[in-house]
C-alpha cells in the first residue's frame, strides 16, 4: 500500500481543513502478560515492532497478521508541531479503539476511554510542545469477559458458525485537529419539513456568533445566524429549495458552519420518520425496507475496509441486488460508511455490537449503555440511519435469562435521546419493549415458511417463534428482519463452510427457494420490510450473495427484480 492508509477525513459532517492524519507506521507492541503498565511501557523509548495503522493486529494489512487472543496491545509514534498549531487547541481523536484504551503524551497520561467502537477525542494542548512529541497508545481486550460487546468477533481461537476473526486496538483513522479557542465542539440536526427549515443545536467553546449557511448543488439557498456566549446555541436555517432525502435519492445539502475563527464543513439531509400504524413512512410515503444484513468485515483489514472506495463499493453491490438498505450488523460502522450511505439514499439500521455482553447482569447497563450513546450521539445527523437496535438476540448467558430491565432502560434512553427515530429493543429475541417487532425466520422450505405468516397476512395473530419468551405487540410495524442465509459455496473454501440449513444443489433451485421466500413478505400486507442474510460471504460463513472477495455468485439482475417488485404494504 503505497503512501498513508486510508487518507481520506474520517468525519465528513465534522469537518476542518487544519488536520493531520496519523495513519500509516507505528512502533508497536504486544502484551500477552498485561504488564505493560507494570513496566512502564508509556516511557519506553521504542518498541520492538512494527505496524500499520488503521489496521487491527490481527489483520494481514496490518503488516502482522496474527490471529490469537491478544490480552493487551502498545502503540507508539512521534508527533511533530509547529507553533502555528499551537495557538488554539490540539485535539487528538481516534475513530475507533477495541477496547480500554489510556494515551499518554510525552510521558503524561492525557486520557482513557473504554469501547471499541465509537469515536472519542482528547485535548492535549498543555501535554504538548513545539517540535516532536511522544504519543504512546495502550489498548486491552477481553472478548471473553461478558464485560464488554464483542459482536461478531470469535470466543474461540479459530473462527467458527457465524463468529469470525477477532479485532484489537486501533482499527479506525487516528487524527490531530487544530482548532481556535473559541470552536464548535458537537452539533446536531433536525429537519422540519412542514417549516421547510433546519434546525441546529450546537455545543460552543468560547464567545462567537454561529453562523450557518445552506448550499444545494453549489448554490447558497439559506442562511442564519444567533450570538452564543458558550454553551448552548440555537437556531434555524430557513431553506430557500427543499429537496428530500429519499430511497435511492441521497440529496444532500452542503453546509458551512462558523464560530469566530472556527470553519466547518459539514452536510445534511431533508429526511422525516413517522410510524403509522403496521406502517413506516418515510417523508410520508410507505416505503417497504428491502434490507440486507451486513457484517462489515474485509478479507484482509477485518474490521477495517483496505479503503473508502471499499466502503462505497459495498453500498453498490447492495443496490445492484435489488435492495435498498441494509441492518448494519453487530457492529457501529464507521462515519465514512454512513456518508457513502447518506451520499446514495442508502436504508441502514444503526446497532450496537452486543453479543458478548452478559445481558443477566444488572451491571451490564455499565458496560453497554455509555458506549452505546456515543454512538447515538455521533451518528445522529446521517439521514440513512432509519432506527437504532441496540441489542441482537439476546440469548441466555451461561443458563441465565437476559435482564429485562437493562433492556428496556437501553430503549428508554435511545428513545429520549432520539425522539426522531424508533427503536427496536433487541432484534428477534426476546422483546420487552419496543416501537417495531421483528422475528428471525430461517425456514428454508418456502411453503413452510410462508405458512408461518398467512394468518398473519390474513389479519390473524403473528406466529412467534419464541412464544413462551415474548408476546407479539398489535398495532404496530412488524418484520423479518432474518431470513434466508441459503448456503451456496461457489469457492469450495473448506470443510467447515457454514450456512442454514441444507445448500440447494443448483442454481436454478437456489433462485427459486429465495424468490419463495422474499415473495411470502412483500406479499403480507401486514409486513413493512425484510432482512436477507446476508450480502457477502464472511470467512467459513457463505450464505452471502457474493462472495467474501466480493464476487457475485449469480446474475444480480435476478434478485433486483424479485427484490424491487411492488410489496403489498406499499399499495396505497
Amino acid at each position: 500500500m503505497n503512501g498513508i492508509p486510508r487518507p481520506e477525513h474520517p468525519q465528513p459532517q465534522l469537518q476542518r481543513k487544519n488536520w493531520e492524519n496519523l495513519n500509516g507506521e507505528w512502533e508497536f507492541a504486544f502484551d500477552f502478560g498485561k504488564s505493560g503498565m507494570n513496566r512502564r511501557f508509556w516511557e519506553r523509548e521504542h518498541l520492538d515492532q512494527k505496524i500499520l495503522v488503521p489496521f487491527c493486529p490481527e489483520s494481514e494489512l496490518s503488516g502482522i497478521g496474527y490471529k490469537d487472543f491478544i490480552p493487551a496491545v502498545w502503540y507508539k509514534r512521534k508527533i511533530r508541531l509547529e507553533a502555528g498549531q499551537l495557538h488554539g487547541c490540539v485535539l487528538l481523536h481516534f475513530g475507533a479503539v477495541d477496547y480500554d484504551c489510556r494515551v499518554w503524551i510525552n510521558g503524561r497520561e492525557a486520557g482513557r476511554h473504554r469501547g471499541g467502537y465509537t469515536s472519542f477525542v482528547f485535548d492535549i494542548t498543555e501535554f504538548v510542545s513545539e517540535g516532536e512529541n511522544d504519543l504512546t497508545v495502550y489498548a486491552q481486550d477481553d472478548t471473553r469477559s461478558g464485560r464488554q460487546p464483542k459482536g461478531k468477533q470469535s470466543t474461540r481461537y479459530e473462527s467458527f458458525g457465524c463468529d469470525y476473526t477477532r479485532t484489537t486496538g486501533i482499527w479506525q483513522t487516528v487524527w490531530l485537529e487544530f482548532v481556535p479557542k473559541a470552536h464548535i465542539r458537537k452539533v446536531w440536526y433536525y429537519p422540519n419539513l412542514d417549516q421547510k427549515c433546519l434546525g441546529i443545536r450546537a455545543v460552543v467553546t468560547g464567545a462567537g456568533v454561529l453562523k450557518a449557511e445552506a448550499f444545494y448543488g453549489g448554490k447558497r439557498c439559506g442562511a442564519a445566524r444567533m450570538a452564543a456566549g458558550a454553551g448552548n446555541v440555537f437556531l434555524n436555517l430557513p431553506l430557500d429549495e427543499m429537496h428530500l432525502w429519499e430511497p435511492g435519492q441521497g440529496r444532500l445539502y452542503d453546509l458551512k458552519l462558523t464560530y469566530g475563527q472556527d470553519e466547518v464543513q459539514s452536510y445534511f439531509g431533508m429526511r422525516e420518520i413517522v410510524l403509522d400504524g403496521e406502517r413506516v413512512r418515510i417523508n410520508g410515503k410507505s416505503v417497504f425496507q428491502r434490507l440486507v444484513l451486513d457484517q462489515g468485515f474485509y478479507p484482509d483489514g477485518i474490521y477495517t475496509a483496505p479503503s473508502d472506495e471499499a466502503l462505497k463499493k459495498d453500498v453498490e453491490l447492495s443496490l445492484a441486488a435489488g435492495f435498498n438498505g441494509a441492518r448494519l450488523h453487530q457492529k457501529i460502522f464507521e462515519p465514512r460508511f454512513l456518508y457513502h450511505c447518506d451520499r446514495m439514499g442508502y436504508l441502514v439500521w444503526g446497532e450496537q455490537a452486543s453479543w458478548g455482553l452478559d445481558v443477566s447482569a444488572a451491571d451490564g447497563l455499565k458496560w453497554f449503555l455509555p458506549e452505546w450513546m456515543e454512538g447515538l450521539e455521533r451518528d445522529f445527523n446521517h439521514p440513512s440511519i432509519v432506527g437504532w437496535c441496540p441489542f441482537n438476540e439476546t440469548w441466555d448467558y451461561e443458563g441465565r435469562k437476559q435482564d429485562d430491565d437493562l433492556l428496556r432502560i437501553v430503549y428508554r434512553m435511545t428513545k429520549q435521546y432520539d425522539t426522531t427515530r424508533p427503536c427496536i429493543d433487541t432484534s428477534g429475541n426476546y422483546h420487552v419493549e419496543t416501537d417495531i417487532y421483528d422475528l428471525h425466520d430461517y425456514e428454508q422450505d418456502p411453503e413452510v415458511f410462508a405458512g408461518h405468516y398467512e394468518g398473519f397476512a390474513q389479519g390473524g395473530r403473528l406466529r412467534d417463534n419464541h412464544p413462551s419468551r415474548q408476546a407479539p405487540v398489535s398495532g404496530i410495524p412488524v418484520f423479518i428482519s432474518e431470513y434466508g442465509g441459503i448456503k451456496w459455496d461457489v469457492e469450495g473454501s473448506n470443510a467447515a463452510s457454514w450456512g442454514y440449513g441444507n445448500g440447494p444443489k443448483t442454481e436454478e433451485e437456489f433462485i427459486a427457494r429465495y424468490q419463495g421466500l422474499t415473495d411470502a413478505l412483500l406479499d403480507n400486507p401486514h409486513m413493512f420490510g425484510f432482512c436477507y442474510t446476508q450480502l457477502y460471504d464472511v470467512e467459513q460463513e457463505v450464505n452471502g450473495l457474493y462472495t467474501y472477495s466480493r464476487k457475485p455468485k449469480f446474475d444480480m439482475e435476478i434478485f433486483r427484480k424479485i427484490n424491487g417488485r411492488k410489496a403489498a404494504i406499499e399499495e396505497e
